[in-house]
């Protein structure tokens, strides 16, 4: 779903008019792909679909919709809440097809009211893009008589919920929340701002017939994920598989304080449906967490009082010849010599030539030249903020590195303030993604994954619950779970973020509270999160 600005927007439909269609035909798309939705969503409403119908092209739309849905044999109706011509044609076709109208200006409101109180579902359309605040009374007086009854009934909104302002995301407060959001041919960026983005629900697009022939709609670089999107990547399990098909996710992690992390980023590679999970660990946490995770298997690293010694490097680099993708950074900690061991790992060095005792280097062995190529790499949490602390680090990583920062970590990567970065995420991760050529994940509400390409992908979730210790490990192991099965690094880190995400949510469902959710809580979701989409 591609996401725009109300600007790009309308050079869109002005490209797409002088390529040959019309407003007219743009709108019977519109309509089409609504009556369609709602066809295919709610294929059980019996009763009274109402539209509340505004001036604009929203209302147009809306209008549209009902005519096509009367046709299919819904039981339509049309409240025109803001005046239209008294000919229009969009309002006769409606009343052609049997469907009802009534204007709000000419009718009392308790008029009004059976058919709102009849309505199984409402279809809002009543203002679009443009929408100034605060709004007008005849209009704001309208949503708030009718806010209670949209309480008790699906609410589908056209383009958006009347009273977002599609530019800031901001809302009146007369705004009736949506359950689904149907944007014309695009998401609008406002609506991935707050509070916009609570009221309108479920955001879905409808295909206007303009992306094969307009060159501003392919010159469109920012995408809103998707199910079907991230269905598409998932990798195929054939019934005949062994854990060798599904790769090794080796993840180095962990010290004495942070324990925790080797144990959250394990489980999330192994519940996105890596084959084996190896865990590299300082060697005074095996004792506290092998008896925790049976079907992991381990490397014991050098450690320095508890942290990963920079000797430990030599170690990781003789046992990843079998590693399809390998996770650095969860739980390390900020110790110096563990910054020696990250930069020990990516700087072109030799290896040793032969294996010493598990998690030591033999005295005086002697090394020989070459190199062990990295596998794909995840940097994450602590990794981060150690890698900002190497000179030269943007040249030493190998392409394709996924980087998941969030924005305290991006601050340290950027050097740039974390207001500023939160203030325009979206092109923040696309400007770093490209200038050091890796993909980025801007982990917080709205996660956004940016490509060395200056693809950007809007995971559109915003929780609470994962503000929480521990989730970002759980979503740094289920990318490099992705990783280790063969996805490309751009999409192993969008459907890694997409269904962490969606695991959040669902975590809230099961627990009750989004302050309740803790990170094991997000891993206990995926499964069920997989499964809807298989």
């Amino acid at each position: 779903m591609k996401l725009v600005t109300l600007a790009e927007m309308k050079v869109i439909e002005k490209e797409a008019i002088d390529a040959g269609s019309s407003i007219e035909k743009l709108m019977e798309k519109a309509g089409e792909g609504i009556a369609d939705f709602i066809g295919a969503v709610f294929p059980e409403t019996s009763e009274s679909i109402l539209g509340l119908v505004g001036s604009g092209n929203n209302g147009g739309d809306t209008l549209v919709a009902l005519s096509i849905l009367a046709k299919r044999g819904f039981q339509t109706r049309a409240i025109l809440v803001r005046p239209r011509p008294g000919d229009d044609p969009l309002v006769q076709r409606l009343m052609k097809q049997g469907g009802l109208v009534k204007d709000a200006s000419s009718n009392d409101f308790k008029d009004l009211e059976p058919w709102i109180e009849e309505a199984s579902l409402l279809l809002d359309g009543i203002l679009g893009a443009g929408t100034s605040l605060p709004l007008k009374s005849d209009v704001s007086t309208f949503l708030v008589k009718i806010m209670p009854f949209s309480e008790e009934i699906p609410v589908i909104a056209v383009d958006c919920p009347s009273g977002v302002d599609l530019e800031t995301g901001q809302a009146a407060p007369e705004t009736i929340p949506a359950d689904f959001t149907l944007c014309m041919g695009a998401i609008k960026e406002g609506l991935l701002h707050h509070p916009a983005l609570e009221l309108a629900g479920n955001l879905e697009t409808v295909d206007l017939g303009i992306s094969a022939r307009v060159a501003a709609w392919k010159a469109i670089h920012s995408e809103v994920v998707s199910a079907e999107m991230v269905s598409e990547m998932l990798p195929y399990r054939a019934a005949d598989a062994h854990k060798g098909s599904f790769g090794t996710a080796m993840i180095a992690a962990g010290s004495m304080n942070y324990t925790g992390a080797v144990l959250l980023a394990g489980r999330g590679a192994y519940r996105v449906g890596a084959g084996l999970v190896r865990l590299a660990i300082p060697g005074p946490l095996y004792p506290a967490l092998a008896g925790q995770f049976p079907e992991a298997t381990w490397l014991i690293l050098p450690h320095e009082q508890g942290v990963i010694h920079e000797d430990a490097a030599a170690v990781l680099r003789d046992n990843l010849d079998k590693t399809s993708a390998l996770l650095l950074g969860p739980g390390w900690g900020k110790e110096d010599t563990t910054r020696e061991f990250l930069k020990n790992l990516i700087v072109a060095q030799s290896t040793p030539s032969h294996k010493g005792r598990i998690g030591f280097l033999e005295e005086g062995l002697e090394k020989e030249k070459g190199l062990t190529p990295l596998p794909p790499l995840v940097i994450d949490a602590d990794g981060l903020k150690l890698l900002s602390r190497i000179e030269g680090w943007t040249e030493m990583l190998p392409k394709q590195t996924i980087l998941t920062p969030h924005p305290g970590e991006m601050a340290a990567l950027t050097g740039k303030g974390i207001d500023e970065i939160q203030a325009n995420r979206v092109e923040t991760a696309r400007k770093f993604a490209q200038e050091w050529g890796q993909v980025v994940v801007l982990k917080g509400a709205l996660t956004v994954v940016a490509s060395p390409g200056g693809l950007t992908y809007t995971i559109p979730v915003a929780t609470s619950a994962l503000a929480k210790a521990g989730t970002g490990d759980v979503l740094a192991g289920m990318i490099t779970g992705f990783r280790c099965q063969g996805l490309g690094a751009l999409e192993a880190a969008i459907c890694g973020a997409w269904v962490h995400a969606q695991a959040g949510l669902l975590a809230v469902e099961v627990i009750g509270d989004e302050a309740a959710v803790i990170a094991s809580d997000v891993i206990e979701a995926i499964g069920e999160v997989l499964a809807e989409m298989s």
